[in-house]
């Protein structure tokens, strides 16, 4: 799903940037003669602030970024998180994009339900399927189904600004949302195309789940349940270290079955309630869930989400699509982080296609 905040250009190499909440990841792709390849990757933790990250903090950890990928291309990619952005489903009169935007711009909460001024916006328009096309409405305007994204004006203008005194041509920014739709097109397009599945990945503080029913995305929400929540409420119920309670949560969860139910069932809920407003909606069924993040990692925690919502449900992994033309050190790396570079991957891919 190709959508960016800010103009994209294209080049045979793209650095991505993942700008988590606890951790930065950040990938560099070359087009190869086969399809991409996989370079390098980086996983740094994030900087600590209060609000938003002081440009010249953000400055300098992209630098660090910069010089453990040592990109030919100043060319980056930059994905933003849930708390940065938005991504709407609206019904939009049918205009050219330039005018879209600016139709958003001046009267986002007609359209969104929201007031998001100074918000920057791109669309995404959902081509009707097949030979169904939208009636019109009142005043017999048509409109189609756009998938609206946005993030504060302010936001941007940090990030544009940081990643030119780090040496960086920031040419795109998108949402961290996309990430997973992307990269799972490039790591199982059959899958992609063919199935209705949901898609999760699990981040630190929150979590995307999106729907997609044969390549279409249907639903796109965002929950404030991930790892970071798991292993607080781990680290309490067993008066652990947060340290402990994470080793604990991926290394033996079967030992504290008790104590991590209960932690990882509000995510099955909202899961759950995902699924049933989907399949209320388009009358088809959802054939299995994929996770991507840390804790896809954890089999247990897939087995739990599995028997809470009676669906098949597998970790992925977006380095499943690209030849790996890593260093030895990272090639015995990759497989242990390969999950928590899903956003990175599928931004990246957006940029190389």
């Amino acid at each position: 799903m190709t959508f960016s905040l800010l103009k994209a250009g294209r080049s045979d190499q793209v650095l991505a940037i993942d700008l988590g909440t606890r951790t930065t990841k950040a990938v560099l792709l070359n087009r190869t003669d086969k399809g991409m390849s996989l370079a390098r990757f980086n996983v740094q933790d994030a900087p600590i602030y209060d609000k938003a990250m002081p440009q010249g903090l953000l400055t300098e950890h992209l630098r660090n970024m910069v010089e453990a990928l040592q990109p030919r291309t100043k060319n980056a990619t930059i994905a933003i998180g849930a708390n940065d952005s938005i991504l709407r489903s609206a019904e939009l009169p049918l205009l050219p994009l330039p005018e879209m935007r600016q139709m958003l711009k001046f009267n986002a909460k007609n359209y969104l339900q929201q007031d998001l001024r100074d918000y920057v916006f791109d669309c995404c328009i959902v081509p009707p399927r097949g030979k169904a096309q939208p009636e019109a409405g009142k005043g017999g305007i048509v409109k189609y189904k756009v998938w609206v994204g946005g993030a504060r004006r302010e936001v941007l203008l940090n990030i544009e600004s940081a990643a030119k005194e780090a040496g960086l041509l920031p040419n795109q920014v998108t949402l961290a949302v996309l990430g997973p739709i992307n990269a799972l097109e490039l790591a199982q397009p059959e899958v992609f195309n063919k199935e209705i599945i949901a898609l999760v990945d699990l981040g630190f503080r929150t979590s995307s789940i999106s729907i997609l029913d044969k390549g279409e995305l249907c639903l796109s929400r965002s929950v404030e349940i991930g790892g970071d929540k798991l292993t607080t409420g781990l680290a309490e119920a067993m008066n652990v270290s947060y340290a402990e309670a994470e080793g604990i949560k991926m290394g033996m969860p079967k030992e504290v079955e008790v104590h991590l139910q209960p932690l990882v069932a509000p995510l099955g809920r909202e899961l759950r309630a995902s699924i049933d407003f989907f399949e209320h909606q388009r009358e088809v069924t959802v054939g299995k869930i994929l996770v991507s993040g840390g804790a896809a990692r954890s089999e247990f925690i897939l087995q739990l989400l599995q028997t809470e919502l009676a669906l098949p449900c597998k970790a992925w992994f977006p380095t499943q699509g690209l030849e790996l033309s890593l260093s030895p050190q990272q090639m015995t790396e990759v497989e242990q982080v390969s999950a928590t570079l899903t956003v990175a991957i599928g931004s990246a891919a957006m940029s190389l296609s």
